[in-house]
């Protein structure tokens, strides 16, 4: 199961994200979104975890929970969809 963190403190990185779900199980994947020009945090990653149970198990645990001084939020994340082209010619 994909999940969607947000409200993350912008100092928090991928190693850091991948530790906290940890602590449910097996992670295959955690990624902290970045600002393509900066590289600063954008405050929002995914966690991936092969096992639905281990993954609701985290949603249970972690969303709205307190993370350096954060509330974070954990659920499910959507399919992405096709978005519309944001050029304008």
């Amino acid at each position: 199961m994909n999940m969607y963190v947000s409200n993350l403190g912008f100092h928090i990185v991928e190693e850091d994200l991948r530790k906290l779900f940890e602590q449910f199980g097996q992670v295959s994947s955690a990624k902290v979104i970045t600002d393509r020009e900066t590289g600063r945090s954008r405050g929002f990653g995914f966690v991936e975890m092969d096992s639905d149970a281990e993954a609701k198990t985290a949603i249970d645990n972690l969303n709205n929970k307190e993370i350096e001084g954060r509330q974070i939020s954990v659920t499910q994340a959507r399919e992405k969809t096709d978005r519309p082209s944001s050029k304008r010619w």
